[in-house]
């Protein structure tokens, strides 16, 4: 069945490649018709959308398919019926493998099929996929694309704001937002007494070597130079047309003409350098439209000769190919900037409304990208604040020039609460991903209170006033946005403490969402996205912080994107706390190393997730076949047992026999006494005890392998637990106990091993927790009136049994590799 399965990837692909793969034979008259390829969505594929079978949570959905190199417009069909009879919805002529109809279809169930037109024929129709649209889906069509295009304004400004808003915006220079106004003017003063220097920036010398530390100084150094130059110019554009101080536009005038002799494809070129090439392209876009008045026709049309050749060199990188392959990090943002060059250059670059036209598409149909309706983010805190302020940017000129409200879509309902459970206030660490280790819950309150706003929600609003409240705005679209009503604040007192993001498979289990110095918190990760991206954290790893302080973390520091530290570090297994067998890790950096979140329950007492990554291993020394699966299941399942007992209960199955590696990693050497582990920051500190297997070496060292450049001081303790003999099934059974020093319960913690797994109970002042936990799912176990088949049982009572309750782990039983 591989074999076969093989066979028809490769003929789906020659599909794609070659026109002229046909149905039917022409030498016997038959019809011949072009064969539409319908091969499966692989890792980093957007995929079929939406699924068969699966619920919209928008109506109408946005559709996608896989596009095909010989087709040159699409058709779709939708109907209230599998045989396509009573049709809700069909259209042709669709360009590209993406639509949102303009139209709502009502609550229902619907089928929905595509197929597409080559120069020689129709291809056949697609397999049918159902689909069901509920009573509360969000009404969120998509305006034709002559419409969207005529709501852009004839005259400029054109970005942010239109020229009918500038009375209003004078109106609160003077008054409520005066102080702000006031601001922004003084910047404007210092700019006049100060401007930036505008020379090119320079290319990289020959000699350098990429990802040197002399070639990021260039590489950085050059978005920096950059933005001071453009964005001067944009803030004092934007004081000049809303104040009328000529001084002030005449040296943002001087300054984007400056600009706008650098070369195009050169060190500030959208290929050549991104980081500097993203920030030109939207800060001369908006400089240009903010002083438009001031600008000749020749001078115009030098802005336009250079933007038509960056807006191209943007375009031709992104489109068609970001809609079936969304996951390249920076496209997900670049994408937007090239709709503000869009719209600025409507009716006089002739692309611009291509532009225009597909960055509004992405918005409709693949964005965002990391994430699902539940709120989470891959790439981690870090890149989700980054990526999300720049964002509502264009929320902001989506809404001024088309009247869309961009925090409809279900995602940016829920987004907040992602910052909320991950980094409650007052937190030190922002969770799994790229910079997010050290990331503090404060940073998150710029965001924070842009989304609190804008999606009316106050929760969101209660997080920042919690942390002083939203921070003094600087910026000219903070001014724009100074006049949105004002949100109440509430806490989240009606809300569960813990929370899964089932989408990319990362949970927070808390006991407070108050305050992190009173809060421990595991965060657990095993993720359909896999490793990919900023996102590289290996699966079944966990991060545990007790009071704020971060006892076992994911290792290392970034010292460069790409750098040895980080690629072999960072993106190994070896960094987090995970397992490895016999030395070998998860596939590093991979779409295709998914992980599932396979159980999750929370209450005031008990929280339990649990998560499946056995595929994500694979085998690099087998001769007989490279990459083959090295373990048949890695089920971690973690129960806590509020506010301080936490098991963590691992079962491995290998396809040989191995060794394995438990991994623990803490900012301060642990002390080692036997099977116990202690971890002391601060004055918190967690000793684990490891009760199976019995036989186990540690070895502990604050060396990385490799380490990052010498400017990173920071080293990490990496503690190793291996087992002392090669088996191909075991079992790790870990208890913790985080607490402030000198408040120690003094527990009494008894295991004992059946046949069928383990039964375990802790015991501590006035409660009782027992915990059956079975091997496998063919396994029984019974203590007392206990009784599990094949389920992890916890019971946990107070005394005389008052309280008692009861949580069965129901999880997924891992496929077979």
């Amino acid at each position: 069945m591989k074999r076969l399965s093989g066979l028809r990837m490769a003929f789906c692909l020659l599909l794609t490649l070659s026109p002229a793969l046909w149905v039917g034979d022409r030498a016997s008259g038959q019809e011949v018709r072009p064969v539409l390829d319908e091969s499966p969505a692989q890792p980093g594929e957007w995929g079929y959308r939406p699924e068969h079978q699966s619920i919209s949570t928008t109506d109408p959905p946005a559709f996608s398919w896989r596009p095909q190199a010989n087709v040159q417009d699409w058709e779709i069909q939708v109907a209230r019926d599998s045989y396509f009879r009573e049709m809700a919805y069909e259209v042709s002529g669709i360009i590209w493998n993406v639509h949102c109809p303009p139209k709502t279809f009502g609550a229902g169930q619907y089928f929905w099929r595509y197929r597409g037109r080559t120069e020689t024929g129709v291809t056949n129709w697609s397999r049918v996929r159902q689909f069901t649209i509920p009573q509360n889906a969000v009404v969120m069509p998509m305006p034709p694309r002559d419409d969207l295009l005529a709501r852009i304004p004839a005259n400029h400004p054109r970005l942010f704001i239109r020229p009918g808003d500038l009375p209003r915006l004078r109106a609160a220079a003077e008054g409520e937002l005066k102080d702000l106004w006031e601001r922004l003017v003084a910047r404007c003063e210092g700019a006049l007494r100060n401007p930036p220097p505008t020379e090119e920036p320079p290319k990289y010398p020959s000699t350098v070597e990429r990802k040197s530390d002399e070639w990021a100084k260039i590489w950085w150094g050059n978005r920096e130079y950059t933005i001071r130059a453009l964005g001067t110019s944009a803030l004092l554009g934007f004081v000049y047309r809303v104040g009328g101080h000529r001084p002030y536009g005449e040296l943002a005038k001087r300054i984007l003409l400056d600009c706008a002799k650098w070369d195009p494809v050169g060190s500030t070129g959208f290929r050549y350098n991104d980081e500097a090439g993203m920030p030109y392209a939207y800060y001369f876009s908006r400089t240009y439209t903010f002083v438009y008045d001031l600008l000749s026709e020749e001078e115009r049309q030098k802005c336009r000769e250079v933007m038509r050749i960056r807006g191209a060199e943007m375009y031709r990188t992104l489109c068609p190919q970001h809609f079936w392959r969304p996951y390249n990090s920076h496209a997900n943002r670049a994408w937007h900037f090239l709709g503000e060059v869009g719209i600025t250059f409507h009716g006089e670059i002739p692309e611009a409304d291509d532009w225009t036209w597909f960055a509004l598409n992405v918005f409709f149909n693949t964005y965002p990208v990391w994430c699902d309706d539940d709120g989470g983010w891959h790439e981690g805190s870090s890149y989700w604040a980054s990526y999300m302020e720049r964002f509502t940017w264009w929320a902001d000129i989506m809404r001024a020039m088309f009247g869309i409200n961009a925090f409809q879509k279900p995602y940016f309902s829920k987004a907040g609460y992602y910052a909320m459970y991950l980094m409650p206030p007052h937190a030190v660490t922002g969770g799994f991903g790229d910079l997010a280790c050290t990331r503090e819950a404060r940073s998150n309150v710029p965001l924070m209170s842009i989304f609190a706003v804008q999606a009316r929600n106050p929760h969101w609003m209660w997080y920042v006033e919690s942390m002083g409240g939203p921070p003094q705005p600087r910026e000219f679209w903070e001014f724009v946005r100074g006049t949105l009503p004002k949100v109440p604040s509430q806490p989240p007192d009606d809300l569960p403490t813990s929370r899964v993001f089932r989408g990319t498979g990362q949970a927070a289990l808390n006991t407070t969402l108050l305050d992190a110095r009173d809060n421990v918190q595991i965060l657990f990760k095993s993720s359909p996205f896999g490793t990919q991206s900023h996102g590289y954290d290996a699966n079944n790893s966990f991060l545990l912080t007790a009071y704020n302080a971060r006892l076992f973390v994911s290792s290392g520091r970034r010292d460069l994107y790409g750098s040895a530290h980080h690629v072999r570090w960072m993106w190994s297994t070896r960094s987090v706390n995970s397992i490895t067998v016999d030395g070998i890790g998860q596939v590093p950096h991979s779409a295709e190393t998914r992980g599932q979140i396979t159980a999750f329950y929370t209450s005031p007492e008990i929280d339990v997730v649990e998560g499946e990554a056995g595929s994500c291993y694979r085998d690099p020394g087998d001769a007989q076949g490279q990459g083959q699966p090295l373990l048949k299941r890695f089920t971690r399942t973690i129960m806590f047992l509020k506010p301080e007992w936490i098991v963590i209960y691992d079962r491995l199955v290998a396809t040989r026999p191995v060794k394995y590696q438990y991994w623990l990693h803490s900012p301060e050497k642990m002390q080692v006494d036997g099977n116990r582990v202690v971890a002391r920051v601060g004055d918190v500190e967690c000793p684990v005890q490891f009760l199976s297997p019995e036989k186990l070496t540690f070895t502990q060292t604050n060396a990385y392998d490799p380490n990052p450049r010498p400017r990173i001081t920071v080293r990490e303790w990496h503690l190793t637990a291996e087992t002392s003999e090669k088996s191909s099934q075991i079992e790790f059974l870990t208890v913790y106990h985080p607490h402030r020093i000198g408040n120690e319960q003094s527990p009494q913690v008894t295991m004992k091993q059946h046949d069928g797994g383990y039964v375990l109970v802790l015991n501590w002042p006035g409660e009782t927790a027992t915990l059956l936990l079975p091997r496998d799912e063919a396994q029984s176990l019974q203590f007392g009136e206990l009784h599990t088949e094949g389920k992890i049982l916890i019971s946990r009572q107070g005394k005389d049994r008052r309280g008692t309750r009861t949580v069965i782990v129901d999880g997924v039983v891992p496929a077979a590799p």
